[in-house]
C-alpha cells in the first residue's frame, strides 16, 4: 500500500500526516505504524497523526506514539492536524476536530501559527514527592489530555533529561499508565523554559504542548505565574498558554504556536516490512 504523507512540526515537535479519510490506514497494526515512524528505518516522527471522518466535528485527529500506541491528545500534534486538515479541505481556517479525549476546537492564525482550545486539567496532586535512586524529586502531577509530572529546576538546560526523565516516567507512583516528565525554569512571571521526556517517545521531545499547558498551569495555580505565560521549548521556539482565571483555576486554556510543513512525499508500506 502506497501512502502519501507531509512532514511537520508544531515548535520542533514532529509529526507524519497523512489522509485518512477513505479509512485506508491499518493504524491498528502497531508494528507497522512503529515501522512507519522509525528515525532510521521509516520516516521518522514523535508521532503519526491521521486525518479522519467524523460525525460530531469538521475531523478526527487520530495521534499515534512512534511505538505505535494511541493517545488520547497531543497538543502540538492537534495544532498541526488544524494546519493540515485545513490544507487538504476537510476544514475551514476555525474548526472543531474530534479526539480520544473530546471536541477541540482550533484556529489558524496566520499562514504558520495555530491556536487550540485544550481540555480541563484533571488529577491535580501539587507538592508530589518521589524518590528516585536515593534522590527526593519534588513535583506537580496533573493531566492536561495526558498525565505530566512538572519538576521545577533553576537551570533545565543542566538537567539529564534522558536519564532522570526514564526514571520518573516508569517509577511505581505513575504506574501503570506512565506519566511524561517536564523539567521546567521559571525565567520571568510569564516566561518560563522547558524540556521534556515524552513516553511513548521514549526519549527527550523537541517540544510537547501538553506539557506546555501543564508548565503554566502549574506555575500560575502553584507557584508565582501569570498569564499568558510564553514557554520556549527545548527545540528554541515559543508556544503561549493563556487561560480564564475563575476560582484559583485556570479554565478556557489556550495553547498557540508555530506549525510549518517541511516536505511531502509517498512511502510503500509493504516495503517497511521486507
Amino acid at each position: 500500500m502506497v501512502l502519501r504523507f507531509s512532514k511537520m512540526h508544531g515548535a520542533a515537535n514532529d509529526f507524519v500526516m497523512i489522509d485518512d479519510r477513505e479509512g485506508r490506514v491499518p493504524w491498528q497494526d502497531y508494528v507497522l505504524m512503529s515501522l512507519l515512524a522509525a528515525r532510521r528505518t521509516g520516516i521518522g516522527c514523535e508521532g503519526v497523526i491521521l486525518i479522519q471522518n467524523s460525525t460530531r466535528a469538521d475531523f478526527r485527529m487520530r495521534f499515534l506514539n512512534p511505538d505505535g500506541t494511541e493517545v488520547d491528545l497531543c497538543g502540538n500534534g492537534a495544532r498541526c492536524a488544524a494546519w493540515f486538515a485545513h490544507k487538504i479541505g476537510a476544514a475551514p481556517k476555525t474548526m472543531t476536530m474530534e479526539t480520544s479525549c473530546g471536541l477541540l476546537d482550533a484556529e489558524l492564525l496566520d499562514a504558520c501559527n495555530v491556536k487550540v482550545w485544550m481540555p480541563e486539567p484533571t488529577a491535580r496532586s501539587y507538592g508530589m514527592v518521589v524518590h528516585v535512586d536515593g534522590r527526593r524529586i519534588e513535583g506537580d502531577y496533573i493531566n492536561t489530555g495526558v498525565p505530566h509530572f512538572v519538576v521545577r529546576t533553576e537551570n533545565a538546560e543542566a538537567v539529564d533529561v534522558v536519564g532522570l526523565g526514564r526514571a520518573l516516567r516508569l517509577h511505581s507512583a505513575f504506574a501503570p499508565e506512565g506519566v511524561n516528565v517536564d523539567f521546567v525554569t521559571q525565567r520571568d512571571a510569564d516566561h518560563l523554559g522547558i524540556r521534556t521526556y515524552e513516553r511513548g517517545v521514549e526519549a527527550e521531545s523537541g517540544a510537547c504542548g501538553t506539557g506546555a499547558v501543564a508548565a503554566a498551569v502549574t506555575a500560575v495555580e502553584a507557584h508565582s505565574g501569570t498569564l499568558p505565560m510564553a514557554i520556549r521549548t527545548g527545540g528554541g521556539f515559543i508556544l503561549t498558554v493563556d487561560a480564564d482565571w475563575r476560582n484559583n483555576r485556570c479554565t478556557g486554556l489556550t495553547l498557540a504556536g508555530p506549525v510549518k510543513e517541511v516536505y511531502h512525499g509517498e512511502i510503500d508500506l509493504s516495503a517497511l516490512t521486507d
